[in-house]
């Protein structure tokens, strides 16, 4: 039966210093190489898997720093589009207020003088689209058709000229009159119809053209700027609509369904929704200016009347304070989120040190053992060679 091979107990133990010494060395190359002291669950289970999960968690939390990113710049273009929507608005105000500042006036001198009809004759006239009607009798003289025509006016527009003969009409109104007979009967030029003067004030309601003796200014000048105040409302809309980010829009629907949800931690507990608004033309209660507007068709739209210019710019500051409410709503939001992406980008920063703090490798630590390992690796093969010298000195004695 063959033998073993006999070491000395010196050389033996200088072999398993080696072993050891070799076994280290690899270990601190390991941890040089990955920059990991601890690599795998074999290496301290505990630190191995309390760092995974505070990994997890860093990964979780950032994937939802991208949501909370986009939700951010959603919110920054809703209020983007409110500070320019109330730009817009402010225009609007600008145009109501130069067409509140624009005087309606109708003046003119009758052509002829005049004459007291052959029989009672109704002259039927439209103040502002107002309808009036007064009765000119036979018997009557000029300055009593004239007292009753102001009556019937409401104020005092009606007057004769320096001859006595003539009536004169200087309004601070648009004065329109429903035929030509009734401009005749008081001695005016006759108009003519149109389409644009047929049921202009309402079903039935038709007026003449001025004539050649009467001249309407202002109206078409507010008829313009009604025209561009509507452009004003159209561009309002198309803004509010336009004020999205990647889809989601917060100030073009109001519904309850259209909202922006912020989840701020991995399982949704801690969140944020923030709810869209109607901040379109009509979302702020602001209606187009139209020749018939109301509750019935009455053609006194396009800024005829001062009262409804009036009604428009007080809807135009409600539309102003509505803005203001939600941009403060959208700002106060906004700076919760923003809040919240500050605390996860530093909480996932320490999230990220404790882990590593338990799994990294000291590579300075790791370098000075790695030279110490080298040092002692060579130590322990020249002590290796001195404890196999008293075997080499018995062979020379066989030699």
């Amino acid at each position: 039966m063959s033998s073993g091979i006999t070491l000395s107990s010196a050389t033996r133990q200088n072999l398993l210093s080696l072993q050891d010494t070799s076994s280290l060395t690899a270990t601190t190359q390991n941890r040089l190489a990955t920059g990991l002291k601890v690599s795998s669950a074999l290496d301290s289970p505990v630190n191995f898997f309390t760092a995974q999960n505070l990994s997890n968690r860093s990964t979780d939390l950032g994937g939802l720093l991208d949501g909370i990113s986009n939700g951010v710049q959603a919110i920054q273009a809703a209020n983007q589009g409110i500070t320019s929507i109330q730009k817009l608005i402010d225009s609007a105000k600008s145009t109501a207020n130069q067409a509140l500042s624009t005087q309606i006036t109708t003046t003119g001198t009758a052509g002829t003088d005049f004459t007291a009809p052959t029989a009672t004759t109704s002259v039927t006239f439209f103040v502002n689209g107002t309808s009036k009607t007064a009765s000119i009798a036979s018997t009557d003289t000029i300055d009593t058709a004239i007292s009753t025509l102001n009556t019937q006016a409401g104020s005092t527009m009606f007057s004769k000229d320096t001859t006595g003969k003539k009536i004169v009409l200087n309004a601070s109104a648009a004065v329109e009159f429903a035929s030509t007979a009734g401009q005749t009967a008081l001695g005016f030029a006759a108009g003519s119809t149109s389409a644009a003067t047929t049921a202009k004030y309402g079903s039935g309601n038709d007026v003449v053209t001025s004539g050649s003796n009467l001249t309407i200014a202002g109206v078409d000048t507010r008829k313009k700027l009604a025209e561009q105040y509507n452009s004003l409302l159209t561009q309002i809309t198309q803004l509010a609509k336009d004020s999205s980010f990647n889809g989601t829009n917060l100030i073009s629907n109001g519904d309850p369904s259209n909202k922006l949800h912020i989840a701020f931690n991995e399982k949704d507990t801690s969140n944020l929704d923030v709810q869209g608004q109607d901040l379109t033309a009509d979302g702020l209660d602001l209606d187009s200016i139209t020749g018939n507007s109301g509750a019935t068709a009455d053609g006194k739209g396009n800024f005829l009347l001062d009262d409804d210019i009036k009604g428009t710019l007080t809807s135009l500051t409600a539309g102003s304070d509505t803005l203001r409410t939600a941009s403060s709503t959208f700002g106060s939001n906004l700076s919760v989120v923003q809040n919240r992406q500050s605390f996860s980008k530093n909480l996932i920063n320490v999230l990220d040190t404790g882990a590593a703090n338990l799994t990294n490798a000291d590579l300075n630590l790791e370098a000075a053992n790695s030279q110490a390992l080298s040092t002692r690796q060579s130590l322990g093969i020249s002590a290796l060679s001195l404890a196999n010298q008293a075997q080499q000195s018995i062979l020379q004695l066989l030699r």
